[in-house]
C-alpha cells in the first residue's frame, strides 16, 4: 500500500499549484479565482527512498520499484459547504475517500492573489474548514442515532456499543472538538472507523509561505505550527512557487543544488511524505533481487505474515517464515550473500513484527 492524502483548503490558498508541482504535472488547471478545481483530480507521485536505490546497486537489479502516494486535488472550500453551499456535496464525498487530509493553509502576503476573506490569517482559514467537517459529522451522525436507538430497545447488544460510542463523538462535536481527538480503546478502533467521520481524518497542515521564508518559516506558519501540536496533527512548511519550479528540474544534482541555493535540505513532498508517514504511523520494507528492488509500505506494528500479503494474498495464506536482513546490516555485508556469511539473516515467523527498512524473502507454501 501506499497512502492517498486528499489535498484541500479555501480557494486561492495555491492547492492547484502545490498540486501540480507536487505530482509534476499540469493536470490541475491554477488560476487566482474560487472553484479552479471543480473535479478532483489524481496524480501519483513515486516516494522518494535513497534506501531502495543503494539496494538495488548491491543487489544488481534489472528494475527499481518505489512505492506510491497518491494525490488528490480537492475543489476548494466555503463556509456552508457541510450545507450543500458551493461544491460542498461533491468536497465531502471526495474527502471520505482519503487516508489523510493536507490542509493547505497561505501564509503569504500578495496583494494580486486575492483572498475569500480578503484577509490573511491560516488557523481562521484552518478552522473555517474544520467547522464545516464538524458540522457535516454532526449532521451524519445525528441522523443515525434514532435507527440505533430503536435496536438498542429491541436487545440489541452490537447496536448498544455503537450507540454508546456514537453519543461519545456526538458530544465531542458538539464541544467544536474534531472526532480524531476521541479517546478509544484499541477494540472500538474498528466501529470507530465505520462511523466514516470527516473529521476522524489525520491532518497534515501545509503552510504555503512566500520564497524568502521557505527555509526557516514566518510569523504565520509558527501559528499553524502551535495549532498542530495542540491537536496532534503535523505541519510542514512549503513554498508552492519553489516546488513548481523544482518540477521543471529534471537533474537530480540540479535539483539538489537549487535547494542548497535557498537553505532547503530537501524538496516539499519529501517534507510532506515523511510527515504523512509520522502521521499515519507508516513504515517500509524491502525486497530486493536480480529481477527487481521494490519497496512496500505497511502500518507499523504489522506481522511478516500480513505484510507478505501486500506482495500477493497467496503469501499470507501460505507463509512459512520470512528471512530478513536489517537494512543497515544488509548494506554493511554488501548485500544478501555477504549478510549471510556474516550471520546476519534471520529466519523470522509469522508473528514477527517488521521493522523500517527490513529487506525481507518469503518463503511460502502455494
Amino acid at each position: 500500500m501506499g497512502f492517498k492524502c486528499g489535498i484541500v483548503g479555501l480557494p486561492n490558498v495555491g492547492k492547484s499549484t502545490l498540486f501540480n508541482a507536487l505530482t509534476e504535472t499540469a493536470q490541475a488547471q491554477a488560476a487566482n479565482y474560487p472553484f479552479c478545481t471543480i473535479e478532483p483530480n489524481l496524480g501519483q507521485v513515486a516516494v522518494p527512498d535513497p534506501r531502495l536505490s543503494r539496494l538495488s546497486e548491491l543487489a544488481k537489479s534489472a528494475e527499481v520499484i518505489p512505492t506510491q502516494l497518491t494525490f488528490v486535488d480537492i475543489a476548494g472550500l466555503v463556509r456552508g459547504a457541510s450545507k450543500g453551499e458551493g461544491l460542498g456535496n461533491q468536497f465531502l464525498h471526495n474527502i471520505r475517500e482519503v487516508d489523510a487530509i493536507v490542509h493547505v493553509l497561505r501564509c503569504f502576503e500578495d496583494s494580486d492573489v486575492t483572498h475569500v476573506d480578503g484577509k490573511i490569517d491560516p488557523v481562521a482559514d484552518a478552522e473555517t474548514v474544520e467547522t464545516e467537517l464538524m458540522l457535516a459529522d454532526l449532521d451524519s451522525l445525528e441522523r443515525r442515532v434514532d435507527p440505533l436507538v430503536k435496536k438498542v430497545r429491541g436487545g440489541d447488544k452490537t447496536a448498544a456499543a455503537a450507540l454508546k460510542l456514537m453519543e461519545r463523538a456526538l458530544e465531542l462535536l458538539r464541544d467544536g472538538k474534531p472526532a480524531r481527538l476521541l479517546e478509544r480503546s484499541e477494540a472500538e478502533e474498528k466501529a470507530f472507523g465505520e462511523l466514516q467521520l470527516l473529521t476522524a481524518k489525520p491532518v497534515l497542515y501545509a503552510c504555503n509561505v512566500d520564497e524568502d521564508s521557505a527555509a526557516t518559516g514566518n510569523d504565520y506558519s509558527k501559528l499553524v505550527e502551535e495549532r498542530a501540536k495542540t491537536e496532534g496533527a503535523e505541519s510542514v512548511v512549503i513554498c508552492a512557487a519553489i516546488e513548481a519550479e523544482i518540477a521543471q528540474l529534471d537533474d537530480r544534482e540540479e535539483r539538489a543544488a537549487f535547494l542548497a541555493d535557498l537553505g532547503l535540505e530537501e524538496t516539499g513532498l519529501s517534507r510532506i511524505i515523511n510527515a504523512g508517514y509520522r502521521l499515519l504511523g507508516l513504515i517500509t520494507f524491502f525486497t530486493a533481487g536480480p529481477k527487481e528492488s521494490r519497496a512496500w509500505t505497511i502500518r507499523r506494528g504489522t506481522a511478516a505474515a500480513q505484510a507478505a500479503g501486500t506482495i500477493h494474498t497467496d503469501f499470507e495464506r501460505g507463509f512459512i517464515r520470512a528471512e530478513t536482513i536489517g537494512y543497515d546490516d544488509y548494506i554493511a555485508s554488501g548485500g544478501e550473500a555477504g549478510a549471510k556469511d556474516a550471520g546476519r539473516m534471520r529466519l523470522e515467523g509469522r508473528e514477527y513484527v517488521v521493522h523500517d527498512g527490513d529487506v525481507l524473502h518469503f518463503r511460502f507454501n502455494a
